[in-house]
């Protein structure tokens, strides 16, 4: 099938004039961290390393674990995850391979290589299942590699007058069985590790209505912002809202992650042929009598689901700064949403939401707005009067005291409930 790569990346140096040679305001870096405070963001054009772009292949109606027969051939079909692939992938993936079980071959084909393809595979190696992925491209070359990557099995996922109960009792059995998965993975190495998130709020509440426009695919399913954080009350946090909540995250590192998971699939017997397909009927040259299609977009053309609409995302890495070990999700002052989100290979600063934009050219515009919001929240935060940046090296109050203790485990993991309002 000839279609497009859904991913670009671009070097600093492709950034060109357009951020400005002048320094904003907010370019002043904050004092160094003490022993008790959380470092600030050291935010400037010149600390930009590159930027990303990939195409969340996003399904009104939700993701589509469901098997038809095609000829002789059994396709499971395992896509239209929007922003939730890597969140949701172990447990579709469970889905399709209880879905294989019956079958009577032990053959499995399993078209796509990003985190939806590679743990179904998984998960049919661990039902006894001889695979091979047949794609067009591997990892790091994968719309997965793009993604921002924050455990948010809920983003840019349904939309609220396309879901029906059937979609309800799948995505429950789904989420809880990755959650719990990526849970077994989390620091081994492989990836995946818990970190503290900060939000903040003007009003407790248990729906986020700080930014009515966030939610662009809003699912109507129960959000849970009650449920796991820290609430801490004004003058216990510098954050830009009256009350902030700090809980503990799962972070998926895409360069680590995927690496991992194709060794895994490889140690295991799995095989990998690198090819396109342009229409079902070229599925019938597999040998593999059984074939999951984790296509994602790809499925639009391949097995025309007109459904299928990318929703365009753009992340713009800060180079890694020590120190900086704990992700933040809000709105910046003065307006705009901005998510910080520290990895190994880079600080991530998101969200672009362009829903319906094929286009993989990054949005200048993007980058230079989310440098503006990341500097323009770090300098609230900094001149904040109870903030981090002027009174954390002794704090007097003990929530406070309690919100710089990073915990690299949580004591008890938070129940799943608490990711459902992270955007990915």
């Amino acid at each position: 099938m000839k279609r497009r790569t859904l991913i670009k990346t671009v070097g600093a140096a492709a950034l060109g004039s357009s951020l400005g040679a002048c320094s904003p305001a907010w370019r002043r870096f904050p004092p160094g961290p003490t022993a008790s405070s959380l470092p600030l963001l050291r935010v400037a054009p010149d600390r930009v390393i590159r930027t990303s772009v990939g195409l969340r292949p996003f399904r009104p109606a939700g993701f589509r674990v469901a098997a038809e027969r095609l000829d002789e051939k059994t396709v499971i079909h395992n896509y239209g995850h929007g922003g939730a692939g890597i969140s949701l992938s172990w447990g579709t993936g469970l889905l399709v391979s209880e879905l294989a079980e019956p079958h009577p071959s032990r053959q499995a084909a399993v078209i796509g290589a990003g985190a939806v393809g590679l743990a179904t595979a998984r998960q049919l190696q661990r039902r006894g299942f001889d695979v091979t992925i047949h794609a067009r491209a591997l990892p790091p070359d994968t719309t997965s590699n793009m993604a921002y990557a924050g455990f948010s099995p809920l983003s840019n996922l349904v939309s609220a007058p396309e879901r029906t109960p059937a979609f309800d009792t799948q995505f429950d059995r789904a989420v809880r069985a990755s959650y719990e998965q990526m849970q077994r993975l989390a620091g081994a190495g492989r990836g995946v590790s818990w970190m503290t998130t900060y939000t903040w709020t003007n009003r407790l509440t248990g729906r986020r209505v700080e930014d009515p426009g966030l939610d662009e695919t809003e699912s109507g399913l129960d959000p849970g912002l009650d449920v796991g954080p820290t609430v801490l009350q004004p003058g216990e946090h510098p954050f830009p809202g009256t009350y902030a909540l700090r809980r503990p995250t799962l972070r998926i590192e895409p360069s680590i992650y995927l690496d991992r998971l194709m060794e895994e699939f490889l140690l295991f017997g799995g095989r990998v042929r690198i090819r396109d397909f342009a229409t079902p009927r070229d599925l019938m040259s597999l040998d593999e009598p059984l074939i999951a299609n984790c296509t994602g977009l790809g499925s639009r053309a391949l097995f025309g689901d007109e459904t299928m609409t990318p929703i365009k995302g753009q992340l713009t890495f800060l180079a890694p700064q020590p120190g900086i070990d704990y992700s933040l999700e809000g709105s910046a002052p003065g307006g705009g949403r901005i998510g910080i989100l520290p990895r190994s290979d880079g600080i991530a600063l998101g969200h672009v939401m362009e829903r319906g934009d094929w286009s993989l050219e990054p949005i200048e515009e993007a980058i230079a707005t989310r440098l503006d919001r990341a500097g323009r929240l770090v300098a609230a935060m900094a001149d904040h009067p109870s903030g981090l940046g002027g009174v954390a090296a002794a704090p007097r109050l003990p929530a406070m005291r309690a919100a710089l203790e990073h915990d690299a485990v949580p004591a008890t993991p938070p129940p799943v409930e608490s990711f459902y309002d992270i955007e990915s």
